[in-house]
């Protein structure tokens, strides 16, 4: 049996290549698995996939071929490779969770079954208190407007308003303007101006009648004490001496002030043919007007009666009688304002109340109303023909009285037989 050869040994050189070998690609594939973290790591952050499919698959084979190398007992320990996920990726994955689960909706909760009690409702003291005091108010409110209707009948202004429309003819505009001023006037006592109201017109159109007829009805309802009728022409004529006239106006209008002061009534003064009162005399009778005065001098009613502007009424009446601008009196107002402004400074402070023309038909019911008075039967044909024997202005198919119920009187008293 032959002798067996010994076998030659490995050269030095190979035993270092089996040695190195595995160490080189454990350091390629260590390399590799560090570009593949960190590239793992940056798609995480941006949120992206962490691998590839291709490059999950090279990771496999790789390690399925170097076995040996992490079988050795020297590789084991986590010091050399760690596939567990960073920090970094913990803390982003949590804050991710936290967020999520913030974006949930509330879960809805319905009521259930049971039975539900409505709150208590405490009463407050307060409460009432205002309700008393809302009651008291309401009851002082109501109080207060039964005192100025109470006031107001005490002058019995209705009685008067039938009067005017029974015995004023085709003055309706007029009439309606003075009894809404004194129905204004006459609701409280205490007034911080006089009441002044202008009646101006052309003659015989009804003013002084109606100053008769207000004078007449305020001496019923009050004292005769309380009502002044002043003509210019009896009380102050021409040659008499103007400083005793204002003397004795200012003692009139003094004594007759203070004396329904006392009685808390509001007198009356009518002014009667004012176109011929002084210039003197108009300028104390404007001071009264005044509204630094004392309180029974601002608790007066003054009326004014005058036929200044009586030709801007004309003319207004002429013009305009084909149209319907006497629906509207406030284009008549400011004519007749005007005109008066320019005779005085008296009629600044007043209420102007124009008086128009009268018509035939309110000639004729002027006739019936003064042939009743003079106990004549009232004829129909009897009064058309006195209503014919005066001057009118014709326009168109209306007639306007040239002089009014002026000559009226003296007409009627023609069929006495004894004149």
């Amino acid at each position: 049996m032959e002798a067996m050869e010994p076998i030659p040994e490995a050269p030095a050189s190979q035993h270092k290549l089996s040695l190195v070998s595995p160490l080189r690609a454990a350091i390629r594939l260590r390399r590799k698995i560090r570009t593949l973290k960190t590239s793992r790591l940056q798609l995480d952050l941006s949120g992206r996939r962490t691998l590839d499919n291709s490059k999950s698959c090279l990771l496999r084979r790789q390690l399925s071929t170097d076995k040996s190398f992490f079988s050795s007992t020297s590789f084991e320990s986590p010091k050399y490779f760690n596939f567990d996920t960073p920090t970094l990726e913990r803390v982003n994955f949590s804050t991710l969770k936290r967020k999520k689960k913030r974006r949930k909706s509330r879960p809805v909760l319905y009521p259930g079954n049971g039975k539900k009690y409505l709150p208590i409702e405490h009463k407050s003291k307060a409460k009432r208190c205002l309700i008393l005091f809302i009651g008291i108010v309401c009851f002082q409110i109501l109080n207060a407007i039964e005192n100025l209707d109470d006031n107001v009948l005490k002058y019995e202004l209705d009685g008067l308003e039938k009067t005017m429309q029974r015995e004023v003819f085709g003055q309706k505009i007029a009439i309606d303007k003075i009894m809404d001023l004194l129905k204004d006037y006459l609701a409280t006592h205490c007034h911080n101006k006089p009441l002044v109201i202008s009646l101006n017109g052309p003659s015989g159109v009804g003013k002084s009648h109606m100053g008769r007829i207000l004078a007449k009805h305020f001496r019923s309802v009050m004292d005769n004490d309380f009502v002044l009728q002043y003509y210019v022409m009896h009380n102050c004529p021409k040659d008499s001496n103007i400083t005793t006239c204002k003397k004795e106006l200012a003692d009139m209008i003094s004594d007759m002030v203070t004396r329904a002061e006392i009685e808390e009534k509001i007198p009356v003064f009518i002014y009667d043919e004012i176109e011929l009162m002084p210039l003197p005399l108009l300028d104390t009778l404007r001071g009264y007007f005044q509204l630094k005065q004392s309180n029974e001098y601002l608790n007066a009613i003054h009326l004014l009666i005058s036929n200044v502007g009586g030709n801007e009424v004309t003319k207004f009446i002429l013009q305009n009688a084909s149209s319907d601008v006497l629906n509207v009196p406030q284009e008549l107002h400011n004519i007749v304002q005007s005109s008066l402004r320019q005779h005085h400074n008296i009629w600044d402070v007043a209420e102007i109340v124009p008086f128009t023309l009268l018509e035939k038909s309110h000639i004729a019911n002027c006739f019936l109303d003064e042939l009743l008075r003079e106990g004549f039967y009232p004829d129909n044909s009897n009064i058309e023909n006195l209503a014919g024997q005066l001057k009118y202005y014709t326009i168109e198919d209306k007639q306007y009285s040239i002089t009014g119920c002026k000559q009226v009187v003296n007409k009627v008293n023609l069929l006495h037989p004894y004149t």
